[in-house]
């Protein structure tokens, strides 16, 4: 495999991990070239276990006999970039974690249908823009046992570099997708929807209800404002996580894993 040191900040063919922003790594207008970006090796090896194809790595000059020994061989002949640590800091914009990048290929997306054909406990995102929060969505949905995830398209993007790493490589192991139109479609799919929601209405996490449905879907909603009304309104339960010393709400994240804890079929 080719090792090519960077030795400037302008050295060519290095924008995959410096000049392009996360809108044009995911290439909308062209989904087939898109791209994304993966830290640290334990990550990494993630990602190549599940299939995903490498593009080119950017590694601090002493992984490449070390932490990425493993990954260099499985890569195949892909460009390897490398420098000092303080450069390829002010190239990427960030401190590595653990001095490795991997510019990876986005696979192609799934339908809704495909990806739920037999799943039993699926979580629906619905406008969650957080990278951290989608990254511990991710990682509590693998660690519970969801069976798969949808995004509606006001949602941050899951092959988000920070959300990757936060998630440590769970947006790789769980089925996922986009959703668009009304959430309710999945009803025609033998669903029933929860939305984890604050209202009047609202019935306890643990209702008894809940444990004969055959298939969930669990609406998770934003940070700030949560789900929006209309979703509350059709959804065939509204649900709450019963809470006390007066406290109101969990933040989405710890809110998502009490909920696939609850109601995850075991």
């Amino acid at each position: 495999m080719p090792i090519i040191e960077i030795t400037s900040l302008q050295h060519p063919d290095v924008q995959l991990f410096s000049a392009l922003t996360e809108a044009q790594l995911r290439n909308r207008i062209e989904p087939e070239k898109g791209i994304f970006i993966v830290e640290s090796p334990k990550v990494i090896r993630v990602a190549l276990d599940a299939g995903y194809q490498p593009i080119a790595l950017l590694c601090e000059r002493k992984h490449i006999d070390g932490d990425a020994t493993d990954i260099i061989c499985r890569c195949g002949d892909i460009p390897i970039y490398t420098g000092e640590r303080e450069l390829l800091a002010n190239l990427t914009g960030y401190t590595l974690t653990r001095g490795v990048l991997c510019a990876m290929r986005r696979p192609a997306l799934k339908s809704v249908k495909e990806v739920c054909k037999n799943a039993q406990c699926i979580v629906i995102i619905d406008g969650v823009v957080d990278t951290t929060n989608i990254g511990a969505i991710f990682r509590s949905a693998a660690a519970l046992g969801i069976d798969a995830v949808l995004l509606t398209k006001n949602t941050c993007d899951p092959l988000n570099r920070r959300a990757v790493r936060v998630s440590m490589g769970s947006v790789f192991l769980v089925p996922w997708t986009w959703i668009e139109g009304d959430i309710q479609q999945l009803n025609n799919d033998g669903f029933k929807t929860v939305a984890m929601a604050l209202t009047d209405k609202s019935i306890p996490l643990d209702s008894p209800i809940l444990k004969q449905e055959e298939r969930l879907a669990i609406i998770m909603g934003t940070e700030g404002d949560g789900l929006p009304l209309g979703t509350i309104n059709r959804a065939d339960y509204v649900v709450r996580i019963p809470m006390a010393y007066g406290v109101d709400s969990l933040n989405v994240a710890a809110a998502s894993a009490v909920a696939f804890w609850e109601l995850k079929k075991k």
